[in-house]
């Protein structure tokens, strides 16, 4: 587990990665989990949570439904007590547990999208009920807790980014961590909206952006990144 401090007190630790990261935001009383990995990491994921003392998740999270993303939501909310956060367009995902479909960005992924076309409808997570719904942006506001969520579509229609302390963002998959000198994920449903959400991103005061796959990005990556890609939106 890694964590990462905010000038104002926020931590930010990481207590999942490998098939996809968790993060837990959390400063005095206040806990927040964003994402849930896969089902095959919840054991893990319990076990880490009580390791740091735990006991209580104040609001989880999600960045978009995909299931490994989402696939112990429901046993978070029962286990924990959390209250669960998704964007408009895919809280009806997450209410059935089913997958989003997505497109790939390459050739590889895509062939390898078109196999797995046909196994989609099978591939499903325990459904989730939600508390809260968020459209363009959320403030969440509770004790001494000031975070907001955007909206940044383009890898999945509903696809949220969590801001902290305008100097951490947590953007799923809306860009990776694993390729050298790249931001750009293998899968998008629409690659032009997931440019435009960079930009977005980038008009935040964050320095350090969390993908849910890989390392952590540094601004002028980012930038750099959203210079080279953003030619195809003229």
């Amino acid at each position: 587990m890694r964590t990462w401090s905010t000038k104002n007190g926020f931590k930010v630790t990481r207590i999942l990665s490998g098939r996809s990261n968790v993060f837990l935001v959390t400063k005095d009383n206040v806990n927040i989990l964003v994402d849930t990995s896969s089902k095959n990491y919840r054991r893990v994921l319990n076990k880490r949570l009580k390791r740091l003392g735990i006991n209580q998740l104040d609001y989880l999270i999600l960045t978009h439904t995909h299931i490994d993303h989402a696939s112990n939501a429901d046993q978070l909310k029962k286990t924990f007590g959390a209250r669960i956060i998704v964007q408009r367009e895919e809280a009806g995902y997450l209410a059935s547990g089913k997958n989003i479909m997505i497109r790939g960005t390459n050739l590889f992924t895509r062939s390898l999208v078109n196999l797995l076309k046909q196994l989609n409808p099978f591939i499903t997570y325990p459904p989730c009920p939600y508390d809260i719904v968020v459209d363009t942006r959320l403030d969440l506001k509770m004790d001494s807790i000031n975070l907001h969520l955007l909206h940044t579509p383009g890898h999945t229609p509903g696809s949220m980014s969590i801001i902290v302390d305008d100097e951490i963002a947590l953007v799923g998959d809306a860009m990776f961590g694993v390729f050298k000198g790249s931001i750009f994920p293998p899968f998008a449903l629409d690659v032009r909206q997931m440019i435009q959400s960079w930009g977005k991103l980038l008009q935040t005061n964050c320095y350090l952006f969390m993908p849910s796959h890989g390392s952590v990005n540094k601004k002028e990556l980012v930038q750099k990144e959203y210079k080279k890609w953003s030619k195809i939106l003229k």
